[in-house]
C-alpha cells in the first residue's frame, strides 16, 4: 500500500477544515482508513476536499442535504424541501457532478423541478467531496467534481468483542415532524456481519423565520437498508447491501418553487431502490483489486399531470493498485448503462452508456516533491428509442474523448506545502430529464452536430499546518467547453451553447485550543455562461448563472463565510455553534426571455444578506443511553437561500416564479438507546 508523507497532514487538515471534534486531530489512522484517505486526498484538486464524517453529521441532526453541506462553503444546497433540493459545488449543479452512493451513481433527474440525490444522513458514515474536475479516478462525467457518499456497516457499530447490538431512536423536530429508527447489527459468524436499518419521518408543513406556513413542504419518508459484509479470506473481502427509500406528500406543480395560498397539490410518490456489491483483494504490492457491481432505479409518479418516469443504472468499476517502489499506480475499466422511461402508459424512452478506462500514477519523486498524472478515455452513446405508435427518425449521439490531468505537491518546509494542478474531464450526452424526453414524432430531441463537455480546471494552493493550526488557500478557474443545455425555445431540445466558466478562491482555517476546536472557512465564486457566436440574436455575453434560467447548469451565489467553535468539557458532553453568513449578490437575468420578446429588458435579479446560527449539545448520559438537542436557524432568520430560485414575482406574469422560503427555528430533540 502506498501511502505519500503527507497523507497524515492532509488528512488532518481536511478534518480540521470539515468542523470535527479536537479528538480527531490526535486518533491516528488506521490502515483501512489511510487506504480510503489516498482516495480522497488527491494531488489534482486536494485543496478544495472535503471530508464530513458522521460525527458531524449526527451533532446537528442532520435531516437532508442541506444540513449534510451546511458547513462546507464551496458546497451549497438550494430548494428547501427534501424532494427539491440540488447541490451545487462552485456553482455548478449537481448535473455537473459524478455523485455515487456506496459507488452506484446517482444519475440524471427524473423531473427538472426536484432533485436527483436522495440520502438518509443518519445512516452515512462519511461523504467525500472533490470540487472541480480532479483525478482519472473520479468516474465518468466528473467536470464539475464528485461527491462520494459512503453507508455505514456492522464493523462501524458494533462494540469490540460483542455478537450483536442495536440502536434506537427517536426524534422530534419542533418544525414540524417526528422521526423513529431502529438498528440491528451483529455476526453471523466469525468474519461475517449484517446491519439492517429502518427510518420512519413524518413531517408536517414547516414555518418560515416569519412564522408563515410553507405550503407543500409536509412529507412521509421511509427508508430500510441492509448490508451484509465480511471477509472470504484473509486478504478478500465482499459487502453487499440494499437500500428502499419512499417518500409520499402531496406536492406542488413545481416543488422548487413558491407555493401560493389557495395552489392546487398534488398526491406524489418518489422511490429509489439500489444494490451494491463490492468486492476487494489484497495480495502483495502489485495486486490491490477492488470491484463495485451496483443496480439502482428511480421512480417518480404523480404530480399536476398525473404521469411516471423512472431512471435506471447499472454498472461497474473494476480497478487494481500496484505499487512500484516510491510510485503508486491506479487503473481500471467502469461502466454505466443508463435508461429512463417516461409516460403513463409509456410513450417515451431514452438510453445511454458509457465505458472508461483510465490510470492514474502517484510519484514521490523526493521527500518534499510528490507528482501525479493520468489519463481517462472516455466513450459515450446515447439514443432515442423508437416505441409502438412513433414516428420519425430518433436522435442519436456516440463519441469518445481522452482527459489528462497532472499535479504537484511541494513540501517547501515542515509547515508549508504549495500546489498546482491541472485536470481535463470529458462527458458525452447523457438520458434526459425524464419529464421532458421528446418522442421521436415530436421532433429531434438533439443536435445532429452535438459535441461532448470538455473541462480545463487550474488550482494553486498554498497550506500552512503545525500541531494546533490548519490554514489552505486555494484559488481555481475551470472552463467547460461546449456546455450541453436544454434551450426550450428552438427546434433542437438539446444543443451546445457556448461555455461556463467558474473561478474563485477558497479560505478554510482550524485551530484547536485546549477542549474548543474553532474553525473557519470562506468561498468567492463567479459561475458564468458565455453563449457561442450565434446563440442569441442580441449581443450577450458573461452571463451569471440562475437556476430559474440555466436549470442543469448552475445558481449563482453571494459570497459565504462560515465560523464555528466546538467546545468538549469532559468526555461525556460536547457543545458547538455555527454561524453562516452569505453576502447580498445583485445580477441581471431573463436573457433568453429577452432575447424571445417576452421581456422588454433584462431583469435585476436580488438576493438579500443573511446570517445563520445553529447550536447543539450532546450528552452521552450512561454508556447506552445519550441525549441530543440542536436548535437550527436559532435566531428564526427569514431567508431564501441563494441556490434556491431567486425572486421574479415583481415581474407583470412572473408571479409565481420564486424559490421557497427556508424554515424558521427548529428545535430538534433525540434520545438515543444502543443495546
Amino acid at each position: 500500500m502506498y501511502i505519500p508523507k503527507r497523507t497524515k497532514a492532509l488528512t488532518t487538515l481536511i478534518v480540521a477544515a470539515s468542523g470535527l471534534s479536537t479528538a480527531a486531530f490526535a486518533e491516528e489512522e488506521p490502515e483501512t482508513q489511510q487506504e480510503t484517505t489516498i482516495e480522497t486526498v488527491a494531488v489534482v484538486g486536494q485543496a478544495t476536499n472535503a471530508l464530513i464524517t458522521a460525527d458531524q453529521i449526527q451533532s446537528y441532526q442532520a435531516q437532508d442535504l442541506v444540513d449534510v453541506f451546511r458547513h462546507t462553503p464551496s458546497v451549497s444546497v438550494g430548494g428547501s424541501l427534501g424532494i427539491a433540493q440540488k447541490i451545487y459545488i462552485r456553482g455548478l449543479e449537481d448535473n455537473f457532478v459524478n455523485v455515487t452512493v456506496d459507488g452506484a451513481p446517482q444519475t440524471s433527474t427524473l423531473f427538472h423541478h426536484i432533485g436527483r440525490v436522495t440520502i438518509d444522513p443518519d445512516l452515512l458514515k462519511q461523504v467525500e467531496v472533490q470540487a472541480g474536475a480532479g483525478e482519472a479516478t473520479s468516474g465518468a462525467g466528473s467536470i464539475g467534481g464528485a461527491i462520494r457518499f459512503k453507508t455505514k456497516n456492522v464493523d462501524d457499530l458494533l462494540a469490540p468483542g460483542d455478537a450483536f447490538g442495536g440502536k434506537v431512536k427517536a426524534s422530534h423536530f419542533t418544525n414540524d415532524g417526528d422521526q423513529y429508527s431502529i438498528s440491528l447489527y451483529g455476526r453471523l459468524a466469525e468474519n461475517w456481519g449484517f446491519l439492517a436499518y429502518y427510518n420512519d419521518t413524518n413531517r408536517e408543513n414547516f414555518e418560515d423565520g416569519n412564522g408563515d406556513e410553507v405550503l407543500g413542504t409536509a412529507s412521509d419518508q421511509s427508508l430500510g437498508f441492509l448490508k451484509v459484509n465480511g471477509r472470504i479470506s484473509d486478504n478478500q473481502s465482499l459487502s453487499l447491501s440494499y437500500e428502499n427509500r419512499n417518500e409520499e406528500a402531496d406536492f406542488s406543480a413545481r416543488p422548487n418553487w413558491h407555493v401560493q395560498p389557495g395552489e392546487t397539490l398534488y398526491a406524489s410518490e418518489a422511490e429509489r431502490e439500489t444494490y451494491v456489491a463490492n468486492y476487494a483483494l489484497h495480495q502483495g504490492n502489485l495486486l490491490s483489486v477492488e470491484a463495485t457491481l451496483y443496480d439502482t432505479s428511480s421512480s417518480f409518479s404523480g404530480g399536476r399531470f398525473d404521469w411516471f418516469t423512472e431512471i435506471s443504472s447499472t454498472g461497474f468499476d473494476v480497478r487494481n493498485t500496484s505499487q512500484l517502489g516510491d510510485h503508486r499506480l491506479v487503473y481500471g475499466v467502469d461502466y454505466r448503462d443508463d435508461q429512463v422511461d417516461s409516460g403513463d402508459p409509456l410513450n417515451a424512452r431514452e438510453e445511454g452508456n458509457v465505458l472508461g478506462i483510465y490510470a492514474q500514477a502517484h510519484s514521490q519523486l523526493t521527500n518534499q516533491l510528490l507528482l501525479s498524472y493520468g489519463v481517462r478515455y472516455d466513450d459515450y452513446e446515447f439514443e432515442q428509442k423508437v416505441l409502438p405508435g412513433d414516428a420519425g427518425e430518433p436522435s442519436k449521439f456516440d463519441d469518445s474523448d481522452i482527459s489528462l490531468n497532472t499535479g504537484l505537491s511541494y513540501e517547501l518546509t515542515e509547515h508549508w506545502v504549495l500546489g498546482v494542478g491541472y485536470a481535463e474531464a470529458y462527458r458525452g450526452k447523457e438520458v434526459g430529464d425524464g419529464f421532458t424526453i421528446e418522442k421521436p414524432s415530436v421532433g429531434v430531441a438533439v443536435d445532429n452536430d452535438l459535441k461532448g463537455e470538455t473541462v480545463s480546471n487550474i488550482e494553486a494552493s498554498a497550506e500552512y499546518s503545525d500541531e494546533n493550526l490548519n490554514v489552505k488557500l486555494a484559488i481555481f478557474e475551470s472552463k467547460i467547453e461546449d456546455v450541453i443545455f436544454n434551450q426550450l425555445y428552438s427546434g433542437n431540445l438539446y444543443d451546445n451553447a457556448g461555455t461556463v466558466e467558474t473561478s474563485g478562491f477558497e479560505l478554510d482555517m482550524a485551530y484547536r485550543w485546549g477542549n474548543f476546536n474553532i474553525f473557519a472557512g470562506y468561498s468567492d465564486v463567479d459561475s458564468e455562461f458565455d453563449p457561442k457566436a450565434g446563440y442569441y440574436t442580441q449581443d450577450f455575453s458573461s452571463i451569471k448563472l440562475s437556476a430559474y434560467e440555466f436549470r442543469h447548469l448552475g445558481n449563482s451565489r453571494g459570497d459565504t463565510w462560515n465560523f464555528g467553535v466546538d467546545y468538549t468539557p469532559r468526555p461525556d458532553l460536547k457543545t458547538g455553534i455555527n454561524i453562516v453568513h452569505v453576502e447580498e449578490l445583485k445580477m441581471d437575468t431573463l436573457y433568453q426571455d429577452v432575447n424571445e420578446g417576452w421581456v422588454p429588458e433584462l431583469y435585476q435579479l436580488s438576493k438579500d444578506s443573511y446570517t445563520t446560527v445553529d447550536i447543539f449539545a450532546e450528552w452521552q448520559a450512561t454508556q447506552a443511553l445519550s441525549l441530543n438537542v440542536a436548535v437550527i436557524n436559532l435566531l428564526d432568520k427569514h431567508y431564501r437561500d441563494h441556490s434556491s430560485v431567486g425572486d421574479y414575482t415583481a415581474i407583470p406574469g412572473y408571479e409565481l416564479v420564486a424559490g421557497p422560503w427556508e424554515a424558521g427555528r427548529d428545535i430538534r430533540l433525540s434520545v438515543s438507546y444502543s443495546f
